[in-house]
């Protein structure tokens, strides 16, 4: 990875804007429900940030998910006026934030790393062999 920092993202409308002031821990693709249906999409991309990395600019429309299969509650972020999805902070660990890496300026250099919640997983989406992959969060998440 190690792109010239800091990394840039917004919404559709360009009414919401970030910047990240790290690198990501991690970039998973999640395929809980949850975040398929947040995404529209077979699972969501997700780069796993260290919270205070992350300077949003503008107001964020917020939504908390309580009936998510891990039972722990996610604050879902998103723009107000697009709808795009921005951010999701899991309440049980407030010191980590995972921003949609498909809000990124350039997602390129940033391809999933693991899959997680693979128990949920829609049967035609086809995994790389040797990815590393978890049938929910991996230890210590």
């Amino acid at each position: 990875m190690a792109e010239e920092l800091p990394l840039t993202g917004g919404c559709n409308c360009d009414r919401i804007r970030y910047a990240l002031d790290a690198e990501p821990i991690i970039v998973a693709a999640c395929h809980c429900v949850n975040c398929r249906k947040q995404s529209g999409a077979a699972y969501s991309v997700n780069l796993v940030m260290p919270a205070r990395a992350v300077t949003i600019i503008g107001e964020l429309a917020r939504y908390e998910d309580r009936g998510n299969e891990s039972g722990q509650a996610v604050l879902r972020e998103f723009c107000g006026t697009c709808g795009s999805p921005i951010r999701s902070q899991p309440m049980a660990t407030p010191k980590i934030v995972a921003i949609k890496a498909g809000t990124l300026d350039d997602p390129g250099p940033y391809p999933p790393a693991i899959h997680i919640w693979t128990c949920s997983a829609l049967g035609w989406v086809d995994i790389p062999a040797g990815m590393p992959q978890f049938q929910k969060s991996p230890p210590g998440a």
